[in-house]
């Protein structure tokens, strides 16, 4: 099962208000940027020479946090009632 099937069986409700925050002009600067491949939903990519980040499909792991080595990332669980829940199992 590709990544974005696996991610269609999760509920999201998204809050205005971002949970996770990232410096990505740090985040530019890093060489190895082990978020991209550390985070199992694929927030973190790499466009057109530059670096994106979205929050939408966060799956609330934390894995960012630990492994980001610049330690740019402001991570914290949504507000209540907002982020993911699962919708099979």
């Amino acid at each position: 099962m590709k990544l974005e099937e696996k991610l269609g069986l999760i509920r999201y409700n998204l809050d205005k208000e971002p949970h996770i925050i990232v410096n990505t002009e740090k985040c530019e600067k890093c060489r190895t940027k082990p978020c991209i491949v550390g985070c199992p939903a694929g927030c973190f990519k790499i466009e057109e020479n530059k670096f994106l980040f979205q929050y939408e499909d966060c799956i609330e792991c934390g894995t960012c946090k630990i492994i980001c080595p610049k330690r740019v990332i402001e991570w914290s669980y949504p507000r209540g009632t907002f982020g993911m829940a699962f919708r099979y199992g």
